[in-house]
Order: C-alpha cells, then structure tokens, then sequence
C-alpha cells in the first residue's frame, strides 16, 4: 500500500472499492445529497432560458419543415410559371404543356357586392380551370366536386368563398354576388384551400369561380392587374429536373418575365418571416437566458457561502484549490444539467401547443414533431450560460483558506476571482457569443444584438455601481426611513448590483419592444389617415379614365383625384448584372424580388423632390430614362448614369437612370421606385391606378356611400379603402406584438426571479438587520418604510435606464430597419416605470416580511 500523500490525505481517498468513480464526484453527490434548497431560482432561471429557445427552435424548424414537406400542395404542383398583365403566349403556352400535367389559374382583386347594391367589399378572386387542383383538394361545404359548383347553370356561374364573405356581406349560401359585369351564384363555402398558404399577404377573403366565369365579368382588360400563374406536375419531381426545367425556361424564354417558383420554395416569404421572426425570438430567449445567468451567478455565491466552512475543512485536511473548486463546479452541472432537462421538457411540448393554436392558418403536421438538433442547441445555450455565470464564482473558491474555520463571523466569499478562471469564462462567453452568430438566419442582426447586449450589461454592472458610490457620498438624511434606505443601497451586500443588472436588462428588452409595437402601429393608424388617401382605385381602363375622375370628382368635389398610368414590371439586370446575382443588401432585396409597379410621367408631381440628376424634358423622345427612388438607389449602390432593364409585358426596358427622387413611402400615396420617361411605354397596353383623399381623413361615414355608388356604376373598378387594408394589416401586427410581448414577458419573468433569489439569498442579514433595530427600538411600520424607499429608489433607478437604453434601442430599430418616424410613447414609457417601481417594491416586502417576523432572542444569541 502506498502511504498518503500531502495533495491527497487519507481521509479524502475513497476506499478501495470505489476508487473507478472520481474521488471529485463522490463528493459533489454527497454534498447533493442535502438537497436543492437555494437552488430553487438557479433551476428556474435555466429552465426558462433553454424552454424558451428548444420550443423557438423547434416551431421554426417545423414550420420550415412543413413547407417543404407540404410544398407541392402549397405551389400547387412541382414548378410554377407566373406572370402578371397578360397570359402566356403561344411558343411559350406550348413549352410549358410538354413539361407535365398542368393547370392555369388566375387570381386578382376585385370588388364583390350584394345585388341590390347595399354592401360591398374587396376581395381575393381565384379563377381555375378543370384541372384545377393539380395537388390535394378543394373541400366545400356543402360537400360536392369543385366543377360542379362553379359551373354555368341556367344562365349563371357558381362561385364558392371563404364563409368570411358571406358574414361580412350578410349572404347565405343559394344567394347571388355581384362580381364585374355579372352575378354569381354561391353555391358553397370553401372548408380547405390546399394552396392558400402559397398566396402571400391577402386583403380580403376568397372567391373562388371559373375561368369562364372570370372572362364573362369583363375584368379581363389590357393592363387590368391579374396574375396569370400556371402550375405544373413533373414526370420527374426531383430537384435537378426542378433546376433543369427552371434554367430552360429562363434561357428559352429570356423576355418572358416569367416569376419561376419551385415546390422547395413554395412560400419563399413565409419563410423568410419565419426565419427572421425565429431569430429575433431566440435572441429574446437568449436575453433571458442572460438575465438568468445573473441568478445563477447569485445563487452559486450564496451556495458557497453557505459551505465556507465546508470548503476551509476540505482545505484543512490537505485538499488542493482544484480539487475543492471541482466538486463543487460537478455540482452546478448537475444542477444546470436538471434545469436543462426541465426546460427541454416544456420545450419540446411548446411545438404541440403552437400546432393546437395555429391549426386554422397553418395545418402543417410537422408542428406536433420532436427535433433533437434544436433541443441539443438549446442545451449548448443552458450549459454555456450556466457556466459563463459560474465560474467567475467558483473561481473564489481556492481562496478560500482554512483559517475560516477559526473565525465566528464569516466575511463572504473573496473578492477577486484567479486569472485561469476568468479566462476560462472568456472563453465559454465566446462560446457562447460564436453559437449565437452562427446559428443566426442574419448574421449581421445577431453581431448587433450581442454586442448591444453586451454593451448594455456592462453599462448596468457601472450603473449599480455608480448608484452605491452616489449613495456612499450622499448627505446624511434627516429622516430615519431615508437614511436606513440610502445606507442599504451602499452596504456590504447590498442588493443594488443584482437588481440593477438584471431588472434593467429585462426592462430594457420590455420597453424597446413596446415602443417599437407602439411607433409601428402609430405609423400605420395614428399619422397615416391624417396624410393619406381614403380610397385607392385599380384597373381604371383607358378609355373610362376620364368619365370615372368627373364622376368621382361628383360624388366629392371637395376631394383630392390623383390619376397615374399604371403597368407591373421586373428588374431584370441592375449595371448589367442580373437581379437574381445583385450584391443587395437585406433592407433594399425588395426592390428585386417579385413584380413591382412603375409609372411614365412627362414631369415629376408636385409632392415629388428630385434629390439629385435633372428631370427629362416634356418632349424628350430619345433613348428611355428612368427616375429612381433615392432611398432605395442609395441602398443598391446605384448612380446617375447606370443602367437598369425591366421586363414590362415580356418586353425587356434598358433604362438609363436620370435622376434620383427623395419618396415618402410613409404617406401612402402613389409612389413609384421606377419613373419613366412617357416614350418609354409608347403604344403599351395599361390601366391606370387612382386615389382619392377625403378632407375629413380615411374612415369617415361619407366613404361608404362613395364606395356603393361607384361599385354600382363601376363594377370592373376595384376600390381599396385604406382602413380596411390597415385593418388587414393591424390584424397582422397585432399577433406578431403579441408574440413580442410574450417573449418579452419571458425576459421580464427571469428578471423578477433573479430578484426574488437575491432577496432570498439575503434573508439571514435581513433578519439579524431587523432584529437589531428592532431592538434598538424601531418598529415594524418603519423599518417597512425604509425597505419599501430603498426598493422603490432601485426600481426608480432601473426604470430610468430602462427608458434611455430601451428608447435608444427602439429608436434605431424603427429608424434604420422600418424606416419609420420614431416617436417617445409617454403611455408605454410610464408604465414601464410605474411597473418596475411596483416588481422591485412587492417583491422586496414580501422577501422582507417573514425577516420582521423573527423573534430577536434566537438572533442575539448568535450574534
């Protein structure tokens, strides 16, 4: 037998038996052994962090999932071809019938209405063919085949609609609806649309009818803005023969202006929003995280403190600072490990409730799905945390020295953490910072949130600071409550710093968000019907044009007509390199994606300042000029003189950009990025779009009665009312505020558990703090006092950061990424005071109560 060594005493060596288990681990099970109390917070604050981002993760990825796996059904067949303003032509009708099975639809907005004219309203109108669906079923109610409910019969087409319809215009099934020139028959209601996710942003329920049914409306005209999409089943549905069929098209039909879609981008916007939104609320779910790493750093300090005796008898018996520090450092993986498993557990249930609740929009299957890579992810970012808090703890503990055991008062942990442990932190940080990047769907976003995150906590770890030095050299007050508050905020132990840094972090989360939803609902129903149009009008043909401004300008001669020419267009190649290659960035990718609407105009409008180039003259017939949009032109890199072709009714355009004009998107009047010059489209086929600004503002009552006369009189004119559109989009705002508010309500929620572990890990000193004045001769409704002052100054505090480092961070957000005018909301900002002031104060006193309770006598005997 070997004899005992000075690093490893016989007393620490575990008997012969069990020397396979390391001899660290006996002993952090043994120290478990007694139970999680103090650990509580610690389990809560990981377990909410990781729940948070497995169950962002594990939606996102079903979502995505699900779009692929159903994106046959969502495209309505392998590979689409699209084109709006006119129909394929023949080479091009015949190329894509020798591809597969296919099936033409067309879909556009229109105006539906009862038919004696008493109502009416926009709708989304889809015009099929036989063939029509080429993937999954249309399912009506009542149950019958889709041709048989939108065929003619006795003189009438039949229709079917979103039962949203129906309500909003008081019919019933058996009723007719006037559509165009005609009326319809409605036959059914539409139960389930298996393309309807494809559609994109939609302003008004369907109507679904036939292509027959569509050419007798007399909503066919040249210019008139439909969408001509034809879909196609492959013999080979594999993506190199999607890639093959994709690179023919575009090389044997270079001017067709085709927009190409595949069945594995079948929703490319949808998922775009998906992945941003998920991105932004993992983030979210990182922030608690970060909050919580602040409980976990207080709940490990308070843990040692608890075993300073324990850490000086494992030192005294010969044990190293390593071996000490590795104990207890097993210790809080285990426990980080349990908090881990718990918030996996909720994790992997959120993707089964988020399924429940979004089955009516999104009946996608793979929402009730386990997805292990983000569940393991998820870990990655408990455990980084938990360690990233802990250690710079845990790295005290080999100063710890034995002569504690000699000393009747302990003095806390030591101050200063060794130079191996900080690094160690530095690195589990970056760790931690590199996950976070490079699991970002925009990197750029991501290295802007760490680093304000970052910036943010080390600017709260000053202002804790600041508020204890501040309180420090403050005057002595007069009152005792005050004095007794003020002393607090300095003392050793104080709970400044805690409070601070993590009630403001989450504050500062919730106001940022609040503001942002504040000032984007603000731009879209507070400054915007004051500014913009009440109606917009669509598909004026020409020759109606001038008889539809006099009677408009009839109904209300005390408005504003506005009257432009109005075709669709695609940026082809941008300085001779094509849209799909263009180095743009994120914020100006719209530009290039999709159709766009462009205008001619002999001289720029009244409203219009040109920022840079010259205007064309009122007679130029020379080569095409374009004026682009100067915020978007800067965004694109682009300069007077470069050259921009656009395909317009399979026409490819190459313009040379004249000059740049400043646009104020925000107004919602008529807005172009592209302008051209009037030769531009000599002899083209268009119709042109309308507006008409009411003085009293979009929403008044005199609205609806322009709105029956013109529907009436008007019927191939589609009227868009700006609040019914607002109210579309309002709708959409407000589900996604209210996943920020419960995102942010996460952050906020690790805040106040911090909180409540910090005043739970000062409960002994508050006690012996109350039992002595209160022997001194304070009573219970003072000390209440002065404990209700010194959490409402810290709340106060926390608040005023809060607001600063919040508004700042809505600021930039709304200014930068929306490009709208940012507003100080007094609403939200006060109540973002008013609620911390109210967390820091009742959770202070309920932590405090029971401290006021005790009984002095068991108190001074330890004393």
């Amino acid at each position: 037998m070997h004899g005992p060594s000075p690093s490893a005493p016989s007393a620490l060596r575990p008997p012969r038996g069990q020397r396979l288990k390391p001899l660290a681990l006996r002993f952090a099970l043994r120290e478990l052994r007694g139970g999680l109390k103090g650990f509580y917070v610690f389990l809560a604050c990981i377990a909410l962090g990781v729940a948070a981002i497995a169950g962002v993760g594990s939606v996102s990825r079903a979502l995505t999932e699900g779009i692929l796996a159903e994106g046959r059904a969502i495209l309505g067949g392998d590979i689409s071809f699209s084109l709006i303003h006119r129909e394929t032509g023949a080479p091009e009708r015949a190329f894509l019938a020798g591809l597969g099975r296919e099936s033409e639809i067309a879909t556009l907005r229109a105006m539906a209405r009862r038919p004696d004219g008493s109502d009416q309203t926009l709708v989304e109108a889809k015009a099929v063919d036989g063939a029509y669906p080429l993937v999954g079923s249309v399912d009506l109610a009542p149950p019958q085949p889709l041709a048989g409910a939108l065929a003619e019969r006795d003189g009438h087409f039949g229709a079917a609609a979103d039962p949203v319809l129906l309500d909003r215009l008081g019919l019933k099934i058996g009723d007719r609806i006037g559509f165009g020139r005609i009326e319809l028959d409605l036959r059914a209601t539409i139960d389930h649309e298996p393309d309807k996710l494809g559609a994109g942003l939609e302003l008004g329920p369907r109507l679904l009818l036939s292509r027959a049914g569509l050419e007798a409306s007399g909503l066919i005209q040249p210019g008139s803005l439909i969408r001509w999409t034809t879909r196609i089943v492959l013999p080979d549905p594999s993506e190199a023969a999607l890639t093959r069929v994709s690179e023919t098209a575009r090389t044997g039909f270079p001017d067709a202006g085709w927009q190409i879609r595949s069945r594995t981008d079948a929703a490319p916007g949808l998922k775009r929003s998906i992945d941003r939104f998920a991105q932004f609320l993992t983030l979210v779910g990182l922030t608690a995280l970060v909050v919580g790493g602040v409980g976990v750093a207080n709940a490990v300090a308070a843990f040692l403190a608890r075993h300073q005796t324990g850490i000086a008898t494992y030192r005294s018996l010969g044990a190293s600072g390593g071996f000490v520090f590795s104990v207890f450092l097993i210790q809080i993986l285990i426990l980080a490990g349990l908090g881990t498993v718990i918030g996996l557990a909720i994790g992997a249930v959120i993707p089964v409730a988020a399924g429940a609740a979004l089955k009516s929009y999104l009946p996608i299957a793979t929402l009730g799905h386990v997805y292990p890579g983000e569940l393991g992810l998820a870990v990655l970012y408990g455990l980084l945390t938990a360690l990233a808090f802990a250690l710079p703890v845990l790295g005290r503990v080999p100063d710890i020295a034995p002569t504690t055991l000699f000393r009747s008062v302990r003095t806390g942990l030591p101050g200063r953490t060794r130079p191996a442990y900080l690094a160690a932190t530095a690195l589990v940080a970056a760790a931690l910072v590199a996950l976070a990047v490079a699991g970002a769907h925009d990197r750029r976003i991501a290295i802007t949130y760490v680093v304000a995150a970052l910036a943010t906590f080390a600017v709260l770890r000053l202002v804790g600071q600041g508020v204890m030095a501040l309180a420090r050299r403050m005057p002595r007050a007069r009152g005792t409550a005050l004095r007794l508050a003020i002393g607090n905020l300095h003392r050793t132990g104080a709970l400044t710093p805690t409070v601070v840094l993590s009630l403001g972090l989450g504050l500062t989360l919730l106001v940022a968000m609040t503001l942002i939803d504040g000032n984007l609902r603000q731009a879209l129903t507070g400054r915007i019907p004051e500014v913009s149009p009440s109606f917009f009008f669509l598909d004026i043909q020409s020759g109606e044009a001038d008889a539809f401004e006099a009677e408009v300008k009839g109904f209300a001669p005390d408005g504003k007509f506005e009257r432009v020419p109005m075709l669709r267009g695609k940026i082809v190649t941008l300085k001779g390199i094509p849209a799909e290659s263009y180095p743009a960035p994120p914020e100006a990718k719209w530009v290039l994606s999709g159709d766009r609407g462009v205008t001619y105009a002999a001289r720029p409008s009244a409203d219009e300042r040109i920022a840079a180039g010259s205007w064309w003259p009122d007679d130029y017939s020379g080569p095409p000029l374009v004026s682009f949009a100067a915020e978007e032109a800067k965004e694109l890199g682009l300069s007077i003189g470069d050259r921009v072709d656009v395909n317009v009714l399979g026409r490819r355009i190459s313009a040379t950009i004249a000059n740049f004009r400043a646009v104020e998107w925000q107004s919602m009047a008529i807005n172009f990025v592209m302008v051209f010059s009037p030769n531009t489209f000599a002899g083209a086929p268009h119709g042109f779009l309308a507006t008409l600004t009411l003085p009293e503002g979009s929403g008044s009552e005199r609205e609806v009665a322009i709105l029956k006369a013109l529907a009436s009189h008007w019927p191939t004119v589609t009227a868009v009312r700006l609040k019914e559109a607002l109210d579309q989009v309002n709708g959409l705002v407000e589900n996604l505020a209210l996943g920020v508010r419960l995102a942010a309500g996460v952050t906020l929620a690790a805040a106040m558990l911090v909180l409540g572990g910090a005043l739970a890990a000062s409960h002994d000193s508050r006690i012996r703090d109350a039992v002595i004045l209160k022997t001194l001769g304070a009573t219970r409704g003072r000390l209440v006092g002065a404990y209700a002052l010194e959490y409402a100054l810290l709340g106060l505090v926390t608040a005023v950061f809060a607001l600063f480092a919040g508004s700042g961070a809505a600021a930039w957000v709304t200014t930068r990424m929306m490009q709208i005018d940012f507003v100080l909301l007094p609403g939200p900002t006060l109540g973002a005071l008013v609620l911390a002031v109210a967390v820091t104060v009742g959770l202070g006193l309920v932590g405090t109560w029971r401290a006021l309770g005790e009984k002095p006598a068991r108190v001074l005997r330890d004393l």
